[in-house]
């Protein structure tokens, strides 16, 4: 496979005498524990009896710390914990490891000199001695001698089993390497006599054995998916083995990042108006201060009001490409609207005209090509749109129903409908009738992911699950009043419920319980619809009987912001799923109000 590489491990006797040399620090007490040590080059002299605060020599400023040694190092316990120092100051636990901590940060952007005058001066040093040694054999691939470091770093492992899991990490790196550099039967020495006998993860162990079959080093990668010898792949065994060893004895990789990337996670969660897809991170932002998102850039600032309805607005719903908005009104109107991303507003692409009753529901299928407009109580049938084609399909199986809600299938090849007069039927995108359920008064209809089960709210104050092709159902949601309308959430996990006389409640599908009561909004017995929305729906818009919109973050039940400007009850809301920064209300005063930043309020005339 490959020419025969030198090993590490042979090394003549010379060599081995110029490594590192354990030194007692108390020869009285040397033979306690591996804290009575530290390292030194050549057997030099113990160290001093107290540290004194002086600057590094030349020499010793040249000595990377990048092993967490400190050659002319304080005396410090096997935990990490310094000594005391000169100048009488004495760090506490928690100043002990955060100096550790900026010491290995210092270390890994190459500032060793800076490090080792740190570590002096604290009396600190990174790691235990033992750790060191054996980072330093696993990047050089000196795996006899790595694995001589285990048995020393054992009293220190927390489990048996660690030393284990450490061990087989460590002889699978060698079996691979050695099958890299075409050392085939060196590899099968180390799997016959090394990782078999260990008679652990067996199953990983035949599969290491198929790896001998590879006819070439990319072959050997691509199925191992493996870095191949050398320092990455070796860095991310350490990474592996770093996870078995107490972090008093040696620090995590990467800590200070660490500790400042969960800082930054946790400013963006508690970021009320955090609404963008992108992360907030270290190379994104500034760590001198906090992570804040200004309000100005939510939205919350009237961008466009449009009045092409005549009557009464009743619903509003975003395509799910976020490029068009659908309106439904009393008027028997329903508009297609263009969505203008740059500026956040919207221009009329075409009128759907005739719906007798008007239109109080809207669904777009998943190709937001498809939509079905249904009616209020009294309409018996729901309109099917193509918009590509303008092919139009009334949808009715008697004159007796009632089809007031609606939902697409994921595949968007068949939708339920239903009503509160018993019916609820199942039909493919031709309108043709597939199922039916009788005697389900149902309001409001959703499709869950798994392409199978229909949530339904009935008369009863409840949400049902429904399953058509086994005929099962059981009840997901029990409230005290009416459910006038919910929404499930894009990881299908919450339903969102406006409930008569309560306002909006958020549930959890999974756990069947009641999340969170959101306060403000004033819900009476009108049909009111609420949304999802933000980038990562982080955030709840309802409309309101007191002419407002209010959103909340989903985690906190207070409002986060009211928007007035409506005269009359805000039946609906919805937020578009692509642009997070834009927002749409619809009301009985019969407009529609487009919300956005404040970035994006037009300028008045003249002014440029």
């Amino acid at each position: 496979m490959g020419a025969t590489a030198g090993s590490n491990e042979e090394q003549s006797p010379k060599e081995d005498q110029s490594s590192a040399t354990l030194i007692p620090l108390d020869h009285k007490k040397a033979h306690q524990s591996l804290s009575g040590f530290i390292l030194v080059k050549g057997g030099c002299e113990p160290p001093r009896k107290k540290a004194r605060r002086l600057q590094a020599s030349s020499d010793d400023m040249q000595q990377p710390a990048s092993n967490g040694v400190i050659e002319n190092g304080a005396s410090c316990s096997s935990n990490g914990h310094c000594g005391d120092v000169e100048n009488g100051v004495t760090l506490s636990n928690s100043s002990q490891e955060i100096v550790r901590i900026i010491g290995q940060y210092l270390s890994s952007e190459g500032l060793n000199n800076t490090c080792d005058a740190l570590m002096t001066e604290s009396g600190c040093r990174l790691e235990h001695p033992a750790a060191t040694k054996f980072k330093l054999h696993v990047m050089d691939g000196d795996w006899n001698k790595a694995d001589h470091d285990l048995q020393e770093l054992r009293p220190m492992l927390g489990a048996n089993n660690n030393l284990m899991d450490m061990k087989f990490l460590l002889l699978e790196q060698k079996y691979l390497e050695y099958l890299e550099d075409g050392r085939v039967l060196d590899a099968l020495h180390v799997l016959r006599n090394e990782l078999t006998p260990l008679q652990y993860n067996t199953n990983r162990v035949h599969q290491l054995s198929g790896y001998m079959m590879c006819s070439n080093i990319a072959e050997l990668h691509e199925r191992t998916n493996w870095k191949g010898k050398g320092k990455e792949s070796r860095l991310i065994l350490m990474e592996k083995l770093q996870a078995f060893l107490p972090a008093n004895v040696m620090l995590p990789t990467n800590r200070l990042k660490q500790l400042l990337e969960q800082a930054l996670e946790l400013q963006t969660l508690s970021c009320t108006h955090h609404n963008t897809k992108e992360k907030v991170t270290l190379s994104n932002c500034s760590l001198l201060s906090d992570h804040i998102c200004p309000k100005d850039d939510f939205p919350v600032h009237t961008i466009q009001v449009l009045h092409d309805h005549c009557d009464e607005v009743w619903f509003c719903a975003f395509s799910p490409d976020g490029t068009k908005l659908a309106t439904g009104s009393k008027d028997t109107n329903v508009i297609i609207w263009d969505v203008n991303p740059e500026t956040c507003t919207l221009s009329v692409r075409k009128i759907l005209e005739g719906h007798n009753y008007g239109a109080s529901y809207i669904s777009w299928n998943p190709d937001s090509k498809h939509l079905i407009a249904c009616g209020p109580e009294e309409s018996p049938e729901v309109w099917l749109w193509n918009l590509d084609t303008e092919k139009f399909l009334k949808v009715s199986q008697s004159q007796e129903d009632a089809l007031t809600c609606c939902a697409w299938h994921k595949d968007g090849n068949k939708f339920v409908v239903g009503g509160i007069r018993g019916h609820f039927h199942q039909c493919d995108i031709e309108g043709n009738i597939l199922d039916s359920w009788e005697g389900v008064r149902v309001n409001g209809l959703y499709y869950r992911s798994d392409g199978k089960t229909v949530l339904a709210a009935d008369s009863h104050h409840r949400i049902r699950a429904y399953v058509f092709d086994e005929l099962a159902d059981q009840q997901i949601i029990q409230e005290d009043h009416p459910i006038m309308t919910f929404t499930v959430d894009k990881n299908d996990r919450l339903a969102l419920l406006n409930v008569a006389t309560q306002g909006v409640h958020l549930w959890d599908l999974n756990d069947k319980n009641l999340v969170r009561r959101y306060q403000g909004v004033t819900q009476g017995h009108f049909t009111i619809h609420s949304t999802f929305g933000g980038s990562n729906q982080d955030f709840i818009a309802s409309g309101s009987e007191d002419n407002h919109v209010y959103i909340w973050h989903v985690r906190n039940e207070q409002p986060i912001a009211t928007l007035q400007g409506h005269s009359r009850t805000v039946n609906c809301v919805s937020w578009n799923p692509v642009y997070p920064q834009m927002l749409v209300s619809v009301s009985d005063d019969c407009s529609i109000r487009v919300w956005g930043p404040k970035d994006k309020v037009p300028k008045p005339v003249g002014v440029s």
